[in-house]
Formats: structure tokens, sequence, C-alpha cells
């Protein structure tokens, strides 16, 4: 079966958004996101508009990184999990399978955020945090 180059979505107040696949993983990433050539993209993930992925990143298949994300550096997101808007995961932090990191929050770098966790909106969890709790 031939996969689809790019994917188009219009947006309730009429914006279109073009998402292209990107060259390592197959990824889609929309055409105003910053994601780094040596980031992998896993085939069925989406980058939104304005977020960025930096240098060696993994993005694993189904996850979604939000508009205004930041992932930075060595960072992994597991698969299915959800990087909200204007989120920012450090370098080497690791987010788990399916795990919820909320808008506005702050992954510090070298942080592990478990499978199926959820980081409230606007937290900051620093290194040494633990739990479901550790903003």
């Amino acid at each position: 079966m031939r996969r689809r180059k790019y994917e188009e979505f219009e947006e309730d107040n009429g914006t279109v958004l073009r998402y292209a696949r990107h060259g390592n993983g197959g990824g889609f990433v929309e055409s105003h996101a910053h994601v780094d050539a040596t980031a992998y993209i896993g085939e069925s993930a989406y980058v939104d508009r304005g977020a960025v992925v930096g240098e060696g990143a993994r993005i694993a298949s189904g996850a979604w990184i939000d508009r205004d994300a930041v992932i930075y550096a060595r960072a992994t997101v597991g698969s299915t999990a959800h990087v909200a808007s204007g989120a920012v995961i450090g370098r080497e932090a690791r987010i788990g399978a399916r795990a919820k990191i909320g808008a506005n929050a702050h992954v510090w770098d070298g942080v592990r955020i478990a499978s199926d966790d959820v980081v409230p909106q606007a937290a900051v969890v620093r290194a040494g945090s633990q739990g479901r709790n550790a903003a």
C-alpha cells in the first residue's frame, strides 16, 4: 500500500494545516513546525504548527506534539503520548507511552515520566521528582 506524502486539515477558523512526512521515521510534521533532520518522528506521529523538535529527539509512533511545544535534544516521547500546547520537554528527558503532558508544563532535563502518567497544566517537573504527583 502506498503511503500518503502529506495530509491537510482545515481548522474551524478556516486555516489549512499541511503536514508532510519527515525523512527520518515518516511521521507527519506541519509546515510551520521546526524538526531537526536527525530527529526520529514515528510513522503515525504528528508534530503541530509552531512546535520544535531538537537534534536526536525520538517521537514514537502515534505520539502527538501539540502547537508550540518544544522537545529538546535527545528527549524521547513514547507511543501515543501527548505533549500539549506550549509544553517544554528538556534534554534527554523520557516521556513514557500514553503519558499526557499538560499545556505549558515544563519537564526538566533528564527527567523520566512513567507510562500513563499525567503531568498537569503549567506544572514543573524537576530532576529527582517521582510519581504522578511529581510537579
